[in-house]
């Protein structure tokens, strides 16, 4: 009798001492269930019954004793042929519903997206997430089988790879610039963990957190953005050559011999071509106003006349006044300057008639 009763189980309990274990299949070999035994199911756990292959019943966190009206779905399969409190045989499993918070997820190979201001930019990322069991059934179905043991590395990778075929989806309808992910990671993660808790149910997992820890650029693109950085914060171009020229200098003098004078000797030239030619328009001197414009002096005509058969000249309007005041030129005195065809008397030109009106005529002779 001791024989046959130590083939009873009273007692069905899992206490976990691993953080990886999903599944566990309680080792129930040739040994039977005792109708009336004890189940004891824990915070964090559910106890699945399967007999001959099918899922029979499921139970919460509490302690159960195994009798036929807790057993409804068990009792209608097996019919108790024997009676109501014959022992039984049934596989258990217990399975974790607790979160599991130490999974990885990276992108192995980088995801290609368009971004509004720099084009086509590969992207690479990773972060953590955290898993758990929603439906128990649904997972013993479709992922743990009959697996006795089934933990989290037999189902990571398939998490890794679901995470990386939604996150290329994610990063292109997201609409957010690239210089603007990192304001943007926890929405992003919101929204992977939504989308994957729905991919998953099928399967009876559900994932509540999702975490981006870092998006990153390849080396050349993360150059050229700290370049153009840097360009943003030295602002003059100018006079940022100008000073890193004169710190060369100084560092040159610091250093004597030849390797130091020929440093000083090229960056002096270059200074200078620098300050020579370099100058942009708003830092060229100002050129200096021209002086105030004189007029030049009015043309004088020049006449000549012939006196005696003899030509005279050249003279001016003030000459001729002179020559007529003393009786030299005379209203038949003829006259020519350049421009004319050929010599005429004065009365006949009208700028040197007008100047014997002008003259007064000589007095007359005194008693």
């Amino acid at each position: 009798m001791d024989r046959i009763r130590g083939e009873f189980i009273d007692i069905i309990e899992w206490t976990d001492d691993s953080r990886d274990t999903i599944v566990w299949r309680f080792p129930r070999y040739e040994n039977e269930i005792k109708m009336g035994a004890q189940l004891v199911v824990r915070e964090s756990q559910v106890a699945v019954f399967v007999n001959e292959g099918q899922i029979a019943d499921v139970f919460e966190p509490g302690t159960h004793t195994l009798e036929t009206q807790n057993l409804p779905i068990l009792s209608t399969l097996k019919g108790w042929k024997y009676g109501f409190h014959s022992p039984f045989k049934a596989e258990v499993y217990f399975v974790t519903t607790r979160q599991f918070t130490d999974l990885k997820w990276g992108t192995q190979n980088p995801v290609i997206v368009r971004d509004p201001e720099f084009g086509m930019v590969r992207l690479r990322a990773f972060g953590a997430f955290a898993a758990r069991v929603v439906d128990a059934s649904a997972l013993l179905r479709e992922l743990a089988g009959t697996d006795p043991q089934f933990r989290t590395e037999e189902v990571q990778e398939y998490l890794r790879q679901l995470i990386v075929g939604r996150l290329g989806n994610a990063l292109a309808t997201a609409g957010v610039p690239m210089l603007d992910l990192a304001a943007r990671q926890d929405g992003l993660g919101a929204r992977l963990a939504a989308a994957l808790t729905e991919e998953l149910a099928p399967v009876g997992l559900a994932v509540p957190t999702f975490i981006i820890e870092n998006i990153s650029l390849p080396p050349e693109v993360e150059a050229a953005i700290d370049t153009r950085s840097r360009m943003g914060i030295v602002g003059n171009l100018d006079q940022y050559a100008q000073f890193q020229a004169a710190e060369a200098i100084g560092e040159a003098a610091r250093n004597p011999g030849a390797a130091g004078e020929g440093v000083g000797l090229g960056v002096g030239m270059a200074l200078g071509q620098r300050m020579a030619a370099g100058l942009s328009p708003q830092q060229a001197p100002a050129p200096a106003a021209p002086p105030a414009a004189t007029p030049p002096p009015l043309p004088r005509q020049q006449w000549f006349i012939g006196v005696g058969g003899a030509q005279q000249g050249p003279y001016d309007s003030a000459a001729l006044t002179g020559l007529i005041s003393a009786g030299t030129l005379t209203r038949t005195t003829l006259v020519w300057q350049n421009g004319m065809s050929e010599w005429l008397p004065a009365e006949q030109v009208p700028d040197i008639d007008r100047l014997f009106g002008s003259v007064p005529p000589p007095l007359p002779p005194q008693a």
